[in-house]
């Protein structure tokens, strides 16, 4: 956490070349405490002594691999029940508040293994474990079916796996706490197709819509149901021919148009896709690519069997979400990556990022720094050998994110991080104070100019 005040001590406080002596000496400052916070790796012994000495609100990070075994004991025998009870109490607020959290986290807290705290007298800490125990044997799963709370059951089914077994799908769906849930992904019996269609849930319909194992005669009966995300979701049925989706379609659409806010999510958020295209034999998947629908050719283009002449269209895409899904490719060409990249930057919330594509040019990165789009002259610090001349001419950027990169590029110098702890944007000193190219020099004397 980037101190406002302080941010010298914050980013120091993060810095992963900082020698003990140092950490120890940012202990008694919350600024410093907030950056080692942040701290990835094993905190020494001293350090977390001092952090327990100088401040109890740094006891809720010290915990698990974080500190050591002995430290570990050292805090569950402290006689202050603040520091003791710091991170277990901080846990429960979380499984109170229902925010999920980890089952290591709720393991280590309540002291007990998953597999017990599955069957725990409080219900919130079983759902926290519902949530949050992914791969749980199925025999843990039916006894969550199973629980007297529907706040449990739900927890239970809000994903596919691990399932609901055949035995336990006709309790579930007509369990109004979970059939929302479990209609969205179990298969279904006619009976059971018509009952929850008969439900006169909107939820349910909704979820029903995007069940992968419908037949053509469910899907036919979902034809009237008069909701933005059910026609979306039909849309992009196997069991609907080219003319019914357009129809489909354009309804959801003119209901855009005239402001409708479920037409709007339907058509933009892209809850539902055609998934079942991906699994379709080569000659069909084809058809669709000149499909007037986005989502059809956004699956379509995240296969990796589709012949040159399909990727010279995809890459040339009217939609940049489509020429972006075909270059996650393996054998998307350089050229293409680079192109992509220079023209809309890269993407932060998908990983691997274009620019660690095997097969983007990488050596051409520098020359992104003539780039006008601040974004993409900010992806030239993706080179690690960066010349000081063009991490100077980013360094003078009037953007704080691109000044933020130069502060933590490994090539800066130590001019560079001098002018950059200066820095008038309190996010681009933290950076540069968190720099493993700072000198420890330069650490002691932040420490000094700030009384440590």
């Amino acid at each position: 956490m980037t101190s406002l005040d302080h941010p010298r001590l914050s980013g120091l406080g993060r810095n992963p070349a900082a020698p003990r002596d140092v950490l120890v000496r940012l202990a008694p400052h919350r600024a410093g405490r907030h950056g080692m916070a942040l701290r990835r790796g094993r905190l020494e012994d001293a350090v977390a002594e001092a952090l327990l000495e100088h401040g109890d609100d740094s006891a809720v990070g010290l915990h698990g691999d974080r500190i050591s075994p002995a430290m570990r004991r050292r805090i569950a025998g402290h006689p202050d029940p603040a520091i003791r009870d710091a991170y277990p109490d901080f846990v429960r607020g979380m499984v109170d508040r229902e925010v999920p959290i980890g089952v290591d986290a709720l393991e280590e807290a309540y002291g007990r293994p998953r597999a017990a705290l599955a069957g725990a007298t409080s219900a919130g800490l079983r759902a926290a474990v519902a949530r949050a125990w992914y791969d749980r044997p199925l025999t843990v799963q039916a006894e969550l079916l199973a629980d007297p709370d529907p706040r449990v059951r739900a927890a239970a089914t809000e994903r596919r796996h691990p399932g609901v077994p055949p035995e336990w799908r006709e309790r579930c769906l007509t369990d109004p706490a979970v059939r929302a849930n479990v209609a969205r992904y179990v298969p279904l019996t006619s009976e059971q197709f018509a009952r929850l269609l008969r439900s006169g849930d909107e939820e349910v319909h909704q979820a029903v819509a995007v069940n992968p194992h419908l037949s053509a005669e469910m899907v036919a009966r979902l034809l009237d149901v008069d909701d933005p995300l059910v026609r979306v979701a039909v849309a992009q049925s196997r069991h609907v021919d080219a003319e019914t989706r357009d129809r489909l379609y354009a309804l959801v659409e003119a209901a855009r148009a005239a402001g409708d806010i479920d037409a709007k999510v339907a058509l933009g958020w892209g809850f539902a896709e055609p998934d079942w295209l991906r699994e379709a034999p080569l000659d069909e998947r084809m058809t669709y690519l000149e499909c007037r629908h986005t989502p059809f050719r956004r699956v379509l283009a995240s296969c990796h069997d589709l012949p040159p002449e399909a990727w010279d269209r995809l890459d040339d895409d009217p939609e940049l979400v489509v020429r972006r899904a075909a270059a996650r490719r393996p054998d998307a060409p350089p050229e293409v990556l680079e192109g992509l990249v220079r023209a809309h930057g890269d993407v932060s919330h998908v990983r691997p990022s274009y620019v660690d594509h095997p097969n983007f040019p990488r050596h051409r990165l520098r020359t992104f720094v003539d780039e006008p789009n601040p974004h993409v002259r900010h992806l030239a610090l993706r080179d690690p050998e960066l010349p000081v001349p063009e991490l100077q001419r980013l360094a003078a950027a009037a953007e704080p994110f691109v000044r933020r990169g130069v502060a933590r590029h490994p090539n800066v110098t130590d001019a560079l991080l001098e002018h950059l702890l200066r820095d008038p944007d309190p996010q681009v000193a933290d950076d540069a104070a968190a720099n493993p190219a700072l000198r420890p020099t330069r650490m002691y004397a932040i420490l000094t100019a700030a009384g440590l």
